[in-house]
């Protein structure tokens, strides 16, 4: 898709907003502006930071259940850490969730993110809506669990999925896979909603793929090594913008798709640590993933409200030092190392 389809489609977007919509991004963007590096850009007041190696606010407990918030669920990679688990974030409006990626682990933290943040839309019931960014396996092996899950938590209608090429496929698969489950429930004295196991997937083209009245939700392609097709999502609420890029190497579309939002969560690694991988996999990150030098400079142009980073491949740099990066190559707008049950 060309970057004047996708500015055509967010104008239109736009120009549907109400004047609350504007005003609220306004102030969401100003509160953001006054945070420091490390901290929150959620319109809740919280104590600052002292520098951006001190403690963040965002992972603060408290009340999120009116208004719009980033919840990063999960911020890493396909490496095994145990503070990090697979890519997700909960996009969460007035207490609905709206889930992007189903890394490994994603439901047992969106149990813990429920618990405090105050959102009854993260519990597993609730949880009934997700957005795949692309189809590699650290951002889709927690699928199955977020369906099934939620499903024995007696959700009621059927769980949609969207994504790019494949994912109805994907989740066909999937349904096949896990058959004697469902006979098992469906037969059984196990209490179990009728259609809580179906999955209403859907390929997607770029452009609007879902609005109800809390949220639209535009995606866009990035570029991503050896995927036919990749997303990255904007969503647009009555008081916030949000930018979530997926994995992507630097491209254009996201400076074009944030354009002064409130939060842009962005994938990326260290270009310092990135000279000590092998050759093979320099070749491959840099073409499928962005360096901080390289997210300095999008980010610089994108005048995000807050630049959160997610999905780190740090190869031995502290947060510290990946925050340093980003500085030292130039963008001075509100930055945080975003970690797992964070809100923004």
């Amino acid at each position: 898709m060309s970057h004047v389809s996708y500015r055509a489609i967010l104008a239109r977007m736009r120009t549907q907003a109400t004047v609350v919509s504007m005003i609220g991004s306004l102030v969401a963007g100003c509160a953001a502006a006054d945070s420091v590096e490390s901290g929150s850009a959620s319109q809740d007041p919280q104590p600052a930071p002292t520098s951006e190696t001190a403690s963040s606010p965002a992972s603060i407990p408290r009340d999120l259940s009116t208004g719009t918030h980033v919840v990063l669920l999960g911020t890493g990679t396909p490496n095994p850490d145990p503070e990090a688990s697979g890519p997700a974030t909960a996009i969460v409006v007035d207490g609905a969730a709206y889930i992007v990626d189903t890394g490994p682990g994603v439901v047992r933290r969106a149990a813990s993110a429920a618990a405090m943040f105050g959102v009854e839309g993260l519990t597993a019931q609730r949880l009934e809506i997700a957005f795949l960014t692309h189809l590699h396996s650290d951002h889709t092996v927690g699928l199955p669990d977020l369906v099934h899950t939620s499903w024995v938590a007696e959700r009621v209608p059927p769980f949609r999925l969207f994504g790019p090429r494949g994912t109805s496929s994907l989740a066909a698969y999937m349904t096949d896979a896990w058959q004697a489950d469902i006979e098992n429930r469906m037969s059984g004295r196990q209490p179990v909603t009728v259609d809580g196991w179906r999955i209403d997937a859907t390929d997607s083209d770029p452009g609007l793929v879902y609005e109800d009245d809390r949220v639209r939700v535009a995606a866009f392609e990035v570029p991503h090594t050896g995927w036919a097709q990749s997303f990255g999502y904007r969503f647009d609420t009555a008081d916030r913008s949000i930018v979530i890029s997926g994995d992507t190497a630097p491209t254009e579309a996201i400076v074009d798709a944030c354009d002064g939002c409130d939060v842009l969560v962005h994938e990326v690694y260290s270009a310092t640590t990135f000279q000590t991988r092998p050759p093979e996999w320099q070749s491959y990150h840099s073409q499928a993933h962005t360096s901080t030098v390289e997210l300095a400079d999008l980010a610089a142009r994108a005048r995000p409200g807050i630049l959160v980073l997610h999905h780190q491949l740090a190869w031995g740099a502290t947060p510290e030092e990946m925050l340093a990066e980003i500085r030292e190559a130039g963008y001075t707008g509100p930055l945080a190392y975003g970690r797992d049950l964070e809100a923004y």
